[in-house]
């Protein structure tokens, strides 16, 4: 995927930790540590919208459609 340069703010306190992790060689620059802390956070916006959609099902309706769907396949299943 390529790049896209960007001027942004960031807080002296935040940026002097970024600064310490690529001394630590955690990063290789700025825009790497940038990027990946950008993808985390992205990606766990992404699972905090799914719980909250996972939170809004009924338990007891999820529970009976998959007691229902495994009935019929268990008759098909092999006896071990």
């Amino acid at each position: 995927m390529g790049a896209a340069k960007i001027a942004i703010s960031i807080d002296k306190k935040i940026l002097k930790t970024v600064d310490q992790l690529v001394e630590r060689k955690v990063y290789p620059n700025r825009s790497r540590a940038i990027s990946d802390a950008l993808q985390e956070k992205i990606a766990r916006l992404g699972r905090g919208r799914l719980a909250k959609e996972c939170a809004k099902l009924d338990q007891k309706d999820e529970k009976a459609l998959a007691d229902e769907g495994l009935s019929g396949e268990l008759k098909n299943w092999p006896k071990y």
